[in-house]
């Protein structure tokens, strides 16, 4: 038996007994040590202390001898771990509930949204959402050119469309005394367009176009909302060039802006091409801006921008960060007339403004019925 080639410490080494005989088990069955505190295992305790190398202890039973307390002390030690691991099947069962709950909130579960959850106008996508390029993506498609010829000539403005069937809101002023009014889509594509309705005290209008269907609309939102430092992007066709993007700030609110409530000026925008040039002319503070507004005026409160206006921005769309339509651009001041050529006046220098969009739908049923005043 001492020759034996077993590695030191694979089967446990006993004392022998009185008998000369060695207490080795059989190799193939392993029997773990005698019990402490039996007769004829001297040193056995020694031997199944927990940890000991090479050997495997089986605890012995509660109560068997007074060197019972390594053993009760082993299955004290398993107890953190089984403790330990029903709190992780816890700990991930409300870990599982909870990110059931954010894919639910983030509309990731499995469920499909039902038929009346689906919101028509512009949409701005989470990735880009409160960013200018973000705006300008999703409300540009809604955004349209107008030409308005009339007597004088013809004038370019912008528009907004609100309806798949080409219901397009813009100002009364951009198609005033127009003999015949062109649209022009974002993707180029052209329609001519009827008026539906007129409101010259409010400065807006309501036009149709001829054979449209499935275009992409605004979302109209809430300029009750609106604060001062908002920020804010514009959308037009300042000079004919369609789909022009600025941005800026609201700058104030509840201006008393003056303007012209009819044709007497020349109508239209009078930015691309009209004869007798000039910007449309307005009234602030007592004081005429960019010519002479005439014997017919209007006055109204405007929100007060300093995203950049050009001539060719009236009509199109104030809009704030989350892709709605805060307010439809009316005024802008310009430092300087221009002269008889027809040639443009100076560009923005910060002062536009824009008839609040609240105004726009209280006025929408009157502009399409024909009431307007």
């Amino acid at each position: 038996m001492t020759d034996s080639h077993r590695p030191s410490g694979e089967y446990p080494m006993y004392p022998s007994y009185g008998n000369g005989e060695a207490a080795y088990p059989p190799p193939p069955a392993y029997e773990p040590p005698p019990q402490a505190g039996t007769a004829g295992a001297p040193g056995a305790h020694a031997r199944s202390a927990p940890g000991a190398p090479g050997t495997w202890p089986a605890p012995a039973a509660a109560g068997t001898g007074p060197d019972a307390g390594p053993p009760e002390r082993g299955r004290r030690a398993g107890r953190p771990v089984a403790l330990l691991a029903a709190v992780a099947i816890v700990a991930a069962a409300i870990g599982g509930g909870s990110a059931a709950l954010v894919g639910e909130l983030s509309g990731g579960g499995t469920g499909t949204p039902g038929a009346g959850s689906a919101v028509s106008g512009t949409t701005v996508s989470q990735r880009s959402a409160g960013t200018v390029a973000g705006v300008a993506q999703a409300v540009s498609p809604a955004i349209v050119e107008i030409s308005a010829v009339s007597g004088s000539g013809e004038a370019t403005g912008s528009g907004v469309v609100i309806t798949p069937d080409g219901e397009i809101v813009t100002n009364n002023h951009v198609i005033s005394g127009a003999s015949r009014i062109e649209v022009a889509l974002s993707t180029g594509k052209t329609y001519t367009a009827d008026v539906v309705g007129t409101d010259a005290a409010k400065d807006l209008a309501l036009i149709r176009l001829q054979g449209a269907s499935g275009l992409k609309t605004a979302t109209l939102g809430d300029s009750s909302s609106v604060e001062v430092g908002d920020e804010v992007v514009a959308i037009g066709s300042p000079e004919g060039l369609t789909g022009t993007v600025t941005s800026g700030i609201v700058s104030a609110l509840d201006r008393d802006v003056t303007v012209a409530k009819d044709d007497d000026t020349g109508g239209g925008d009078q930015g691309q091409g009209q004869p007798g040039g000039g910007d449309w002319p307005f009234e602030f503070g007592g004081r005429q801006f960019n010519g002479d507004t005439g014997s017919s005026t209007t006055t109204y409160k405007a929100i007060q921008t300093d995203a950049s206006l050009n001539p060719g921005n009236s009509g199109g769309a104030l809009i704030n960060m989350d892709g709605e339509i805060i307010g439809i651009n009316s005024a802008m001041y310009s430092p300087s007339s221009s002269s008889a050529s027809g040639s443009s006046a100076a560009g923005s220098v910060g002062l536009g403004f824009a008839i609040p969009v609240d105004t726009v739908k209280a006025d929408l049923d009157g502009l399409r019925s024909g009431d307007g005043s």
